[in-house]
């Protein structure tokens, strides 16, 4: 889930893992869920803003990761549409 608070032009492409079956509402403008918890999340937020966010509705001691992407990220294997959602943050070159 997308939350509706994060609605700044500037924003930044995190990779976040949750080791948990949580439902989350991310504070963010797009997300795309790569496989069984990672996700690649579009938001305004820093990354400490959007990791205190996300633990915040998590069980204490749940592991997870929140790390920033500087380019599209390379994969194989992910869920339907993934490639398309890269796509649409960081277009091919042509």
């Amino acid at each position: 889930m997308i939350a509706d608070d994060d609605l700044a032009e500037d924003r930044q492409a995190y990779l976040v893992h949750i080791d948990h079956e949580a439902d989350i509402t991310f504070p963010a403008q797009q997300v795309c869920d790569l496989t069984d918890g990672l996700y690649l999340v579009v938001s305004a937020l820093s990354r400490s803003r959007l990791y205190h966010r996300i633990k915040r509705q998590l069980p204490p001691g749940t592991a997870f990761l929140v790390a920033p992407l500087a380019g599209a990220p390379k994969f194989k294997g992910m869920s339907r549409g993934a490639l398309a959602f890269t796509r649409s943050i960081w277009p091919p070159n042509p």
